[in-house]
């Protein structure tokens, strides 16, 4: 079991970076239950954890500099083609990833989702999900490499934009216009 102490910062799947703020015993049903107290970093959300229950959430570390070039590694890799799936099937295949917690799984959608708007419109919701994806990517890997989130966010940009097909190409949506 993955152990934490106050001060540390830890992922939450589907919400991001976030600090453990303390660590308190509560009585819940008659049984006591030791907590991890969380401040969601990019929200100031509070979310309480049972210490137990760790796993099972999906609460992990920060990712270290090894994963984060797996994770540029999946960003410069070549995305399939769009599949012809409906929008909703796609965008809730790419909510499961999100939901993972896996930066691995995130960088995916930001990948397929940013090349797939070289090619048509994105619905609401998947420039929603993309918008989201690469929020925890950019919080977490400034966190993990103590840069500034607009530094992060640059270079994604790059490593995407490179790697796309068609270079000068415009998003489908900036030719809409």
């Amino acid at each position: 079991m993955m152990h934490f102490k106050i001060g540390d910062r830890a992922v939450y799947p589907g919400q991001g970076v976030a600090e453990i703020t303390g660590i308190e015993s509560r009585i819940i049903s008659g049984t006591t239950v030791v907590l991890y107290m969380l401040r969601v970093l990019d929200t100031d959300r509070r979310i309480m954890i049972p210490v137990s229950k760790v796993k099972q959430v999906g609460l992990r570390k920060v990712i270290d500099d090894e994963q984060i070039e797996r994770v540029y590694q999946v960003l410069r890799a070549k995305s399939k083609p769009p599949s012809k799936q409906t929008w909703n099937r796609r965008y809730r295949t790419y909510l499961e990833k999100i939901n993972t917690g896996s930066l691995h799984d995130i960088a995916e959608v930001m990948r397929d989702l940013s090349r797939l708007k070289y090619s048509k419109a994105l619905s609401f919701g998947e420039r929603k999900m993309l918008d989201q994806a690469r929020t925890l990517l950019v919080k977490e890997i400034s966190v993990a490499r103590e840069l500034t989130e607009e530094t992060i966010d640059a270079e994604l940009e790059a490593l995407i934009a490179t790697t796309h097909s068609s270079p000068g190409e415009k998003p489908a949506e900036a030719i809409a216009r």
